[in-house]
């Protein structure tokens, strides 16, 4: 099975690096790993950074990829597909991107099987320019899962989808993660949502770790007013899922330190 381990990794563009001494723990296929924390924290650099996209210090340990398998695939907020093609021809492109032309009966079960699990089955044939920003953002998650990786890192995929979306794309993930091993990275803003469908939480702050660990202990009240500058609490709901009830704003003049100021935290 698959494991990923971040040893003192940096990016960014030109010579300022915007992401710099991330260490993590080894990630294990089969985990959903939620990326959090605030707007212009480095969390798409990390993702371009560990799909190869940009250079940097520090080292990825990688291991245990299956053969045949394409690694590590990127999912990005925004896509390139041609808008011209149906949603069925882009995932079958991105099917085919790292092997041999000839597509084979399991290829299209695969496809099928996937724009169905994504509710997308009905839209297989229309093209991509006359599609929602939902549907857009569906068919890009389709692309993603059909190249069957190892590792998968999405940055923000339900960001255009509505609740019952996001309910069942984040469903779909967490348990395709289990039955493949697929070690999936998701950066998301929704902190139920993360604390609902991850196992293992990274918190980015200024380009920085502050906290990694178990999701249910990651995040915090004490993370949440240090990173976020709220004031909440996180309280078990009925169904036994901790959830965060957010209160208000955090005071700033009660010795409220800064993220960039604080120090680091460690699950």
């Amino acid at each position: 099975m698959v494991t990923l381990q971040l040893q003192d990794v940096g990016a960014g563009y030109g010579r300022t690096l915007t992401v710099a001494g991330i260490t993590t723990p080894a990630l294990t296929g089969g985990e959903v790993v939620a990326v959090i924390g605030p707007n212009a924290a480095g969390k798409s650099t990390l993702f371009k950074r560990m799909a190869g996209l940009l250079k940097g210090p520090g080292e990825l340990m990688l291991e245990g990829l299956r053969q045949g398998a394409a690694g590590i695939v990127y999912m990005p907020q925004d896509t390139s597909a041609s808008p011209v093609l149906t949603v069925y021809e882009s995932v079958l492109l991105a099917r085919k991107q790292h092997g041999g032309w000839a597509v084979l009966p399991e290829d299209l079960a695969l496809i099928d099987d996937t724009l169905a699990s994504l509710g997308i089955r009905d839209i297989a044939f229309r093209q991509l320019g006359e599609l929602s920003g939902g549907q857009r953002q569906l068919a890009s998650i389709a692309q993603a899962l059909v190249r069957d990786p190892d590792v998968l890192l999405m940055d923000e995929p339900t960001s255009a989808l509505d609740l019952h979306r996001q309910l069942q794309v984040l469903a779909f993930t967490r348990e395709l993660a289990r039955q493949r091993g697929l070690l999936v990275f998701i950066a998301i803003h929704d902190l139920n949502q993360a604390l609902r469908f991850s196992d293992k939480t990274l918190v980015l702050a200024n380009g920085r770790l502050c906290a990694s660990g178990p999701s249910s202990t990651v995040i915090s009240a004490g993370m949440l007013r240090e990173i976020y500058q709220v004031n909440a609490r996180v309280e078990p709901c009925s169904h036994g899922i901790p959830q965060v009830i957010v209160d208000g704003m955090a005071e700033q003049d009660d010795g409220l330190q800064l993220a960039s100021q604080a120090p680091a935290l460690r699950a």
